[in-house]
């Protein structure tokens, strides 16, 4: 894969297997954006924790929120942390078992966790709804102060971290290209299926455009 600058800050550089390595802005951001899910790892009091969660991208500054409650999140404001999002495209499946492996796109973000302050969480939490499920945000009853109290909003700056991807078929010794052995890649995607209407729907609602329009990625 190429390698380049994330902006400014050049995402670190891998050490293992450098070829799979992307320092392209752009393939960092699409990364990022084509899925909400993300996990992010702390230390507290000594001991490992990961935590999934959901995260959006505005610019160069990624967020994720969680329970106020949590005693976790309370503890690492200001801390540093590290926010790992994967893709896992498909298996490649080689002529021998040491040469299987995936297609992946991957990225590894590390940084300081920063806590929003009550005044800008609304108008973020607003943004990842929007981000989310495009359209959704204008058809909703307003956030009230409760639920906006036991919402706790993170940033972290996205200018430190390594990006990886594997793409293509497998990559075999070169004598074992002329054993009778089938390889390949068997490639996986995610879908979305028809939505199911919550039971508890008013009689008479119809599927919102919004929804109908919705497309992943």
């Amino acid at each position: 894969m190429p390698e380049g600058d994330l902006k400014a800050t050049p995402i670190t550089q891998l050490v293992r297997n450098p070829g799979r390595a992307d320092y392209d802005r752009d393939s960092v951001n699409q990364i990022i954006d084509a899925t909400p899910l993300c996990h992010v790892s702390y230390i507290i009091d000594g001991r490992p924790y990961v935590t999934p969660t959901l995260q959006w991208r505005e610019g160069d500054t990624i967020y994720w929120h969680g329970s106020s409650a949590s005693r976790f999140l309370r503890q690492i404001v200001d801390k540093e942390v590290c926010m790992a999002i994967t893709h896992f495209d498909g298996f490649v499946l080689a002529r021998s078992s040491f040469h299987h492996s995936i297609n992946y796109r991957s990225i590894m973000l590390f940084g300081q966790a920063t806590k929003i302050e009550d005044d800008d969480k609304n108008a973020l939490l607003d943004s990842f709804v929007e981000t989310l499920i495009p359209g959704r945000l204008k058809t909703l009853r307003q956030m009230t102060d409760q639920e906006a109290k036991a919402t706790t909003v993170f940033s972290m700056a996205i200018d430190e971290g390594s990006a990886k991807v594997r793409t293509g078929p497998p990559v075999d010794d070169d004598e074992d290209y002329a054993l009778p052995i089938w390889a390949g890649v068997l490639p996986i995607s995610q879908i979305l299926h028809d939505p199911i209407p919550d039971p508890k729907n008013q009689a008479g609602l119809e599927i919102p455009q919004h929804i109908r329009d919705f497309k992943l990625g």
